[in-house]
């Protein structure tokens, strides 16, 4: 049986801490940053935590299950 390919878009958007939790970027920050307050801003430059179904289907997806 042959292995089972990575989803290269999926890996590449997404990290896996070592005890298998998601990180994902925040949306929002590629440009209009200036009218936007210092404290939004700096919460957009902090990875999310993705949980849920959502996050067991991109661990499928990047084979780490």
């Amino acid at each position: 049986m042959p292995k089972i390919k990575t989803r290269k878009a999926v890996a590449k958007r997404f990290k896996v801490t070592s005890k298998k939790k998601v990180l994902r970027r925040r949306s929002n920050q590629n440009h209009f940053n200036a009218r936007q307050t210092s404290d939004k801003k700096r919460e957009k430059r902090t990875d999310q935590i993705v949980e849920g179904k959502t996050a067991k289907n991109i661990l499928q997806d990047i084979n780490c299950l």
